[in-house]
């Protein structure tokens, strides 16, 4: 089912929120309150653990929304947010806390499972943004981006790989190790985002996976800082970068 069911709906400060289901996915949809009768689309996935109204999705979305004018729309990813889980989840969920409460690397067991939610997420992406372009404050023709870190790395690098509506990204934080080959036929415009003092992903893993984007334009932005210490600011970046390749202009300033 390919179809946007709106499920409720709030606004403030210039920002309107929209929940909606395609089918069994569950999203929500940021949208300036004013403005054009169409926007870009900027669609962002979040992170391991957490769900599509994260304090940080909401965050990156009002700035992308109010700084872009863009709609931003997130959806749960499998096993997360008020998704159910299946045996599989539990069984990955159990060993990476296992992994953790031992002190060993968790990125070999966060390696695996994101590759798998990915098998399972994209077909899902693309059948929301089919959805998605069907409402006519969006459309069928106007140009598309990608913003997730960590797990919305994971998810995000084999979707832009497979969606050719998708014509700029941002990624980053995240190993090499499932993504580099698939990176490798990634030509559009990225900007990829690394944590200098990254206890969980070595240095050398994050350019490594910078290296292997195919796309001529790319930018690496990395900030000292361990995993969990990625700066804020980046978010103003992201919105500077989707102007630049999704065609809009800033409403308003961003620093």
């Amino acid at each position: 089912m390919r179809t946007v069911h709106f499920t409720a709906e709030t606004s403030a400060d210039g920002v309107i929120e929209r929940d909606f289901t395609v089918g069994e996915i569950p999203g929500v949809l940021w949208s300036p309150a004013s403005g054009p009768e169409r926007a870009p689309l900027v669609l962002m996935g979040h992170g391991g653990g957490t769900h599509k109204k994260w304090p940080a999705m909401a965050g990156r979305a009002h700035r992308l929304v109010t700084g872009g004018g863009f709609h931003v729309a997130v959806i749960d990813a499998p096993a997360h947010g008020s998704r159910p889980r299946t045996a599989y989840d539990e069984q990955e969920i159990a060993e990476l806390y296992r992994a953790r409460a031992a002190g060993e690397p968790e990125g070999p067991v966060v390696v695996r499972y994101n590759a798998q939610l990915a098998e399972r997420a994209v077909p899902e992406w693309r059948r929301t943004l089919d959805a998605l372009q069907e409402l006519p404050e969006i459309g069928a023709d106007g140009p598309v981006g990608y913003y997730g870190l960590n797990m919305g790395t994971a998810i995000g690098v084999p979707l832009a790989a497979v969606e050719p509506r998708i014509s700029a990204a941002v990624f980053g934080l995240h190993w090499p190790d499932a993504l580099a080959e698939t990176a490798q036929r990634i030509t559009i415009p990225i900007a990829f985002m690394l944590q200098w003092d990254d206890e969980h992903i070595p240095r050398d893993s994050g350019l490594a996976l910078f290296d292997a984007f195919a796309s001529k334009k790319k930018t690496l932005h990395a900030n000292a800082g361990r995993h969990k210490e990625h700066p804020r600011f980046e978010a103003d970046s992201a919105v500077r970068f989707f102007v630049r390749h999704l065609g809009r202009d800033v409403t308003s300033p961003v620093g």
